[in-house]
């Protein structure tokens, strides 16, 4: 019993890591970009290197960069990515009790909280395998974000746009992919999935980028009525 509670999750979902593979590529893809984006704009490399390290989150990166080579103070640069990483409030809730009890777990968890680490632990049918998925794709996903975000700063202009061959694609569409499974679990996920939708792409040609997440996720509203209406019913019944 021993043996096996020793044994590393890696060893023992080997499958999680093969999917969480891809989620790695994708990422690796989006953080090469930025650290070329970063160095061409005309700042230093260390500057992608350590915000990535220290604040570990693509979309608020992107803009707070933005901010910062469109002539904006680092105060803005600031404000605007934390504007667009408090959906990370909801998903850290989401998995909370994936995480883990302990002070260290819930510390280190709460850094490794993203999109796709959420959506693909919570993609997972038992709490065991979520709690595996939740760490074998933050970790991989961490350390391949940081290392690709350096070789792309390092490499600089000799890289181009990655955009250009439609690479950008990647990282959406893997996590259309770990989204797709949980909208069979029943139609108020399915109608507030399509709401947040719905108003995601509504508002996305007059926001930044990062802030169409925030909005999508007033969908959630629409969940919450259809599970009270079928809280009611069974009360009823």
């Amino acid at each position: 019993m021993r043996t096996a509670e020793r044994t590393p999750r890696v060893t023992r979902y080997p499958e999680l890591v093969r999917d969480a593979s891809l989620i790695w590529l994708a990422s690796g893809v989006v953080g090469v970009s930025f650290g070329a984006i970063v160095v061409t704009g005309g700042l230093p490399v260390w500057v992608p290197v350590v915000m990535s390290l220290v604040v570990y989150a693509g979309a608020s990166q992107f803009s707070a960069v933005g901010v910062l080579l469109a002539g904006g103070g680092p105060v803005a640069a600031a404000a605007t990515g934390l504007l667009l990483n408090t959906r990370t409030a909801a998903f850290s809730l989401a998995v909370a009790d994936t995480i883990g009890r302990g002070r260290l777990a819930r510390l280190v968890g709460a850094h490794l909280v993203a999109d796709e680490t959420v959506a693909f632990a919570l993609a997972q049918p038992d709490p065991a395998r979520r709690r595996a998925a939740f760490w074998i794709c933050g970790v991989g996903l961490f350390v391949v974000w940081n290392a690709t975000v350096l070789a792309g700063a390092l490499a600089g202009s000799a890289l181009g746009d990655t955009a250009t061959y439609g690479l950008d694609a990647a990282f959406p569409a893997v996590l259309v992919a770990l989204v797709l499974p949980t909208l069979r679990e029943g139609a108020a996920v399915r109608r507030s999935a399509l709401l947040g939708a719905a108003l995601a792409l509504a508002v996305t040609p007059a926001v930044p980028a990062g802030v169409p997440v925030l909005v999508a996720l007033a969908g959630l509203a629409l969940y919450g009525r259809g599970n009270s209406a079928n809280v009611r019913e069974g009360s009823a019944a």
